[in-house]
């Protein structure tokens, strides 16, 4: 949908302008004693994986309104993951959500994949919907249902995804339960923890070595009353108790409102056990908006945390996903600016005083942390992003080259006006 070339093109139009700032920045980043180079470094390296099921137009309880072009099978959205990665240089993955995305020949979309230079990350199973074919329903839980024969077929059904993911070649599985009551009395909380601990175990072995098993929580929704993995501490008691290929993973939506999320962060990876992280903003609850659309401060905390924690503990390497709903934007937008913001924020704290900021806080002088911090949020390291993008062959401006080529309207003319991408 969009060549190298246009791409080239794109940047020798905007290249001066970027040059400018870019050649600014990293002046004055220097005379802090901060090496642009190696900030480019370690944005090169990092990558986001996309979901499979961000590629499409997402929705409400009330209403889905799909834009044109959307991608209508598993190829379809692995050639826009292409796409994306194409102009960003940084989405270098795409995670599959089963039974929604099931490779009918895993070898065939290894090879597609491949020509579009991604991988395969964590693999995602599904027991918050009952499936058509399934025997048992869910409607009052999955791993924790008091029917052992619902366990027994939700177990095997997240055994059935991590043998799809050692197919893709995929090396960890992710966990999120719908489990929970709406009404008090409706579970024994104990219990309903216990089943799924004991359901969680028998997932667990089923782990390839080389393989890790993310467990994700979230305080309500579905459920309103409980949830039985309703929080960072839930889950990192069930990984745990697991063994040492379960971690937690941290979904930036899935927090009551002002919870200290950088905090999180911090306790988990000095425990060695955060997995990973999927990425959205909101404002309420699990809102699922763009990344750093609302919360750009906190984002950057978050990632203060995680640049300490991924030199100063041993914590295993750390997986990064978009985990958004695109109801109003072009979903492809929305991933580039998602992706964007998460970079940004990254660069930002890359750019910390880290030695000023222990002086601070050994000095006990609260105003100087608090400077530290906010002088390195308020560094405009855009160019830096754009200039580790055009070193790798991306755009200098991912979504002005994708508007400038049209590739929407290359889309609807392939796919149709009328398209709706499988999944939500």
């Amino acid at each position: 949908m969009i060549t190298s070339e246009e791409i080239q093109e794109h940047n020798i139009a905007h290249n001066v302008t970027h040059k400018r700032a870019f050649t600014h920045i990293a002046h004055q980043l220097a005379d802090k004693g901060i090496l642009v180079e190696e900030i480019i470094k370690s944005l090169n390296n990092f990558q986001v994986a996309i979901p499979s099921w961000a590629l499409g137009t997402g929705g409400t309880r009330f209403g889905r309104f799909p834009g044109g072009g959307e991608p209508r099978s598993l190829e379809e959205k692995i050639a826009d993951v292409g796409l994306l990665h194409q102009l960003n240089a940084s989405s270098g993955a795409i995670s599959l959500h089963i039974p929604w995305d099931i490779p009918d020949n895993a070898n065939a979309i290894k090879a597609l994949a491949a020509q579009y230079n991604l991988k395969f990350d964590a693999v995602n199973s599904n027991t918050f919907q009952d499936q058509p074919d399934a025997e048992h329903s869910y409607k009052f839980g999955s791993l924790c249902h008091v029917d052992k024969a619902v366990r027994n077929q939700a177990i095997a059904h997240n055994k059935e995804v991590i043998d799809y993911g050692v197919e893709l070649g995929s090396k960890s599985l992710t966990v999120w339960l719908a489990d929970g009551s709406t009404f008090p009395g409706q579970h024994n909380f104990r219990e309903a923890l216990m089943r799924t601990q004991d359901s969680l175990a028998q997932i667990y072995s089923h782990l390839p070595d080389d393989w890790t098993m993310l467990v994700e929580y979230k305080p309500y929704e579905p459920n309103f009353y409980s949830m039985v993995i309703p929080d960072w501490g839930t889950s990192h008691l069930l990984a745990s108790s697991l063994g040492e290929k379960a971690l937690s993973l941290v979904d930036l939506g899935h927090h009551l409102p002002n919870t200290n999320i950088e905090q999180i962060v911090a306790i988990l990876m000095m425990q060695n056990k955060l997995g990973g992280f999927h990425f959205n903003d909101s404002k309420y609850g699990d809102d699922d908006l763009t990344v750093g659309s609302l919360k750009p401060y906190q984002l950057f905390l978050i990632f203060n945390e995680l640049v300490d924690g991924m030199k100063n503990t041993k914590n295993p390497e750390l997986s990064w996903m978009i985990d958004a709903s695109h109801n109003l934007k072009d979903p492809l937008e929305d991933l580039l600016q998602s992706v964007d913001a998460i970079k940004i924020a990254y660069a930002q704290a890359l750019t910390i005083d880290r030695a000023a900021l222990k002086e601070a806080q050994e000095n006990c002088d609260v105003a100087a942390a608090q400077s530290i911090l906010q002088d390195a949020f308020r560094t405009d390291v855009r160019s830096i992003v754009a200039e580790s993008r055009a070193q790798n062959g991306g755009a200098l401006d991912p979504i002005g080259a994708y508007r400038h080529v049209n590739v929407r309207k290359r889309l609807i003319q392939e796919r149709g006006e009328v398209t709706v991408s499988t999944g939500l």
